[in-house]
C-alpha cells in the first residue's frame, strides 16, 4: 500500500495535476457542438471578451499570466496601496455630496455614517455665502469638507478657511479640499480657468494647513462624456502633470506639490475593471512622480464616486444594486474614499430614504462584510494583475498621446479630445444599441406598467463643455416618446405578438420579442386575436422548423386581417411577407425607432 504524504488534501494527492492543454481540449470539445471548429489556443480566444482600449478579457488566468511585482501597499510603485495600512483601520471614507443648501441632510447624513462632505457651491451649487449655514453644527475638525466651486473655487475657499479660524480648528487639525481644478472646470464649462488663485490657495495650505489640499484631480468629465478607463487614467495623469508644471512654476517643490493633489475616478458595475484601473492609477501616477524626481511622493490619493453613466431614470431602485458593486469594487481597488450617489440621482434631488441607502451601502460592505479588513483584497489574482498591467499601459499610451500634442489644456482646446471620447462612446452606443451591453431595466426586463420615480429638479450642471453622456439615453427617448403618446391617446403604442405551435415552440422567442419591444415603450400584446388587439403590426413567434411549415401562411393572414408590418423573431431568411426580422445582436434602437416612427409616434 502506497503511503501518501498527510498534507491535509489526501484525496486530492492520489489525483495526477491537469494542464493547460487538457483543459483547451475540453473547451474545444464543447465548442464542437455548437459548430466551432478551434483547437488549442483559438479554443481559449473563442471564449474571449473584447474590452475597450483594445484589452481583452479571457476565460482563464494562471501562473502563466504574468504581470510586474505589485510591490507592498504603502511602497512604490502603490500599485497594492498608498498606505501601509490601507483601509483596515476604520474602513474607507464615506464621502457624501450635497448640491443644495440642506443643512439637515447634512447632518443627517453626518450623523448616520458618513464621515466626510462633498460640496457642490457657485453656480449650479450651494451659494458660497450659504456655506456657514449648511456647515452649521458640523464639527469641522472632525468631518473632512471637499469643495467643489468651479469658477468660485476662491471665494469658496477663502470661506471655508474662514469658519475654520472662526469655529476655532487648529489649521494642523482641519481636512479636506479646496477642490480647485481650473481644467476639469474646462472641460465641463469650455471657460478657462484661473489657476492663478488656485496656486496661491496651493502655498496657502502647504505653508498652513498641513491636512488640507487645494487641487482636485477630476476624471469624472472624460468618463461622463464616454471615455473608456484608458482615457479617464490618461486624461487624469496629463491633468495632474499640468498642475505640478503650475505649481513648479510658483516655486513649490515636486513633494511638496503632489501633496496638493487628489485625484477624483468613477467607479462602475464592471467590478474588475474598477479595481484593476484605481490600481493602474497608483502605478501611474507613481511613474510620474518617479521621473519627476521625487517617487516617494508617488502615493496617490483617490476618491472614487459611483458612475453617473451607468444610473438609468427608469426602474432605478436596479441603481441600488449598480452602485452596490461599483462600490465593492472601489473598495476593493483601494480608494480612499468613496461616494455613493443615491439611486434616484438620474431623477432630480435623492429623498431621504435614497441618501440613506446611498450612505449604508458603505456601511454594510466595511462593518458588516468586513471588506476592508484586508488590504487590496484582489492583489495576486492573475486576472487583476494582468489586467491592472494592461490597463496601465494603455493608459499611459493615451497620456503620452495626450502630452504630444501640447498637454490636457491644448488637446481640450483644439476638439481633439472630445473627437477622441466621441469615437469611444459612439463604439459603445452601438454595443448598446445592439444589447451585447444589457442595461437592466432599460434594454433588458423592463417594466411598462411602473409607476414613474418623482423628484424635485436637482439644479442644472455646469454644462458648455463635454458633454454628458448616460447609458438609458437612446431607450430613454424612445420610453419618452411612449410616454407622450400614452398621455395623449390613453393607450402605448402596441404589437401583437403570433404566437405559432405549441408553448416549447414559441415560449422563447416570444419572450424574447416582448422584451424588446417593451424596450421602447411598445406594449406586446400576446392574448386573444390580432383584431382584438388593436394593433397594426405584428411579430411571429416560433422555432425554426415551424417558421418553415407555417410563417408564410400566417403572415399572410394577419396581412389579411389588416397587419401593416410584419416581424419574425428570428434570424433574417427568405419568408414571403415579411418585412423585418428581430434577433439577437440586431439593432433594437433602430427597430424600435423605426417602428414608433411608423406607428405614427411623434418623437
Amino acid at each position: 500500500m502506497t503511503v501518501l504524504p498527510d498534507d491535509g488534501l489526501e484525496l486530492a494527492a492520489e489525483f495526477p495535476d491537469t494542464t493547460h492543454e487538457q483543459w483547451q481540449r475540453l473547451v474545444a470539445g464543447v465548442l464542437r457542438k455548437t459548430g466551432k471548429e478551434v483547437e488549442g489556443d483559438a479554443a481559449e480566444e473563442a471564449l474571449s471578451t473584447a474590452l475597450e482600449d483594445g484589452l481583452r478579457t479571457r476565460p482563464l488566468y494562471t501562473a502563466r499570466d504574468t504581470a510586474p511585482e505589485p510591490g507592498l501597499p504603502g511602497f512604490a510603485p502603490f500599485v497594492r496601496g498608498a498606505r501601509p495600512e490601507g483601509n483596515t483601520v476604520g474602513g474607507w471614507d464615506v464621502r457624501q455630496r450635497h448640491a443644495v443648501a440642506d443643512g439637515g441632510a447634512v447632518l443627517a447624513d453626518l450623523e448616520n455614517g458618513v464621515t466626510s462632505l462633498w460640496l457642490v457651491a457657485g453656480d449650479g451649487g450651494i451659494p458660497v455665502a450659504s456655506l456657514g449655514s449648511v456647515l452649521d453644527g458640523v464639527y469641522l475638525d472632525l468631518a473632512p469638507v471637499v469643495l467643489d466651486a468651479g469658477d468660485e473655487t476662491g471665494p469658496a475657499a477663502r470661506e471655508l478657511l474662514r469658519l475654520y479660524e472662526e469655529r476655532g480648528v487648529a489649521p494642523d487639525a482641519a481636512r479636506g479640499n479646496l477642490g480647485g481644478d481650473p481644467l476639469g472646470y474646462e472641460a465641463r464649462t469650455g471657460q478657462r480657468g484661473d489657476f492663478a488663485a488656485v496656486a496661491g490657495l496651493a502655498r496657502r495650505c502647504a505653508e498652513q494647513y498641513p491636512g488640507v489640499r487645494a487641487l482636485t484631480v477630476d476624471a469624472l468629465p472624460y468618463h461622463e462624456a464616454g471615455g473608456s478607463a484608458a482615457q479617464e487614467l490618461g486624461c487624469s495623469l496629463a491633468a495632474g502633470v499640468a498642475y505640478l508644471r503650475e505649481l513648479a512654476e510658483v516655486g513649490m517643490g515636486v513633494e511638496q506639490a503632489c501633496g496638493q493633489l487628489e485625484f477624483r475616478y468613477a467607479a462602475t458595475a464592471d467590478q474588475f475593471l474598477t479595481i484593476a484601473k484605481l490600481r493602474a492609477a497608483r502605478r501611474l501616477w507613481a511613474r510620474v512622480a518617479e521621473v519627476c524626481g521625487a517617487p516617494a511622493a508617488g502615493a496617490q490619493t483617490q476618491h472614487a464616486v459611483t458612475s453617473p453613466v451607468m444610473m438609468t431614470r427608469r426602474d432605478p431602485w436596479v441603481n441600488m444594486l449598480r452602485t452596490t458593486i461599483a462600490t465593492l469594487a472601489a473598495g476593493t481597488g483601494g480608494a480612499d474614499s468613496v461616494t455613493v450617489l443615491p439611486f434616484d440621482d438620474a431623477l432630480g434631488l435623492p429623498d431621504a430614504f435614497a441618501r440613506r441607502i446611498a450612505r449604508n451601502t458603505s456601511t454594510i460592505l466595511v462593518e458588516e462584510s468586513h471588506l476592508a479588513r484586508v488590504i487590496d483584497p484582489a492583489g495576486g489574482s492573475w486576472y487583476v494583475e494582468r489586467l491592472t498591467d494592461e490597463l496601465a499601459h494603455a493608459g499611459w499610451e493615451f497620456f503620452r498621446g495626450i502630452e504630444s500634442d501640447g498637454g490636457l489644456a491644448a488637446v481640450l482646446r483644439s476638439g481633439r479630445l472630445a473627437d477622441g471620447l466621441a469615437a469611444t462612446w459612439a463604439t459603445r452606443s452601438q454595443k448598446l444599441a445592439k444589447r451585447r451591453e444589457p442595461v437592466t431595466g432599460v434594454s433588458e426586463f423592463p417594466f411598462l406598467a411602473e409607476k414613474p420615480v418623482v423628484r424635485e429638479s436637482a439644479p442644472a450642471p455646469r454644462s458648455g463643455g463635454l458633454p454628458r453622456v448616460r447609458r438609458d439615453e437612446a431607450y430613454e427617448a424612445l420610453r419618452a416618446r411612449s410616454d407622450a403618446h400614452l398621455a395623449a391617446t390613453g393607450a402605448r403604442p402596441r404589437v401583437f405578438l403570433a404566437a405559432i405551435g405549441p408553448a416549447a415552440a414559441h415560449t422563447a422567442r416570444t419572450t424574447f420579442a416582448a422584451n424588446l419591444f417593451q424596450a421602447g415603450g411598445i406594449e406586446p400584446v400576446t392574448g386573444g386575436t390580432f383584431e382584438e388587439s388593436g394593433a397594426t403590426e405584428v411579430c411571429l413567434c416560433s422555432s425554426d422548423a415551424l417558421y418553415e411549415e407555417r410563417a408564410q401562411a400566417v403572415a399572410a393572414e394577419l396581412r389579411a386581417a389588416g397587419a401593416s408590418h410584419v416581424f419574425l423573431a428570428g434570424r433574417p431568411g427568405q419568408f414571403p411577407g415579411v418585412d423585418a426580422y428581430v434577433f439577437a445582436g440586431c439593432d433594437a434602437v433602430a427597430v424600435l425607432s423605426s417602428t414608433l416612427d411608423r406607428m405614427g409616434v411623434v418623437s
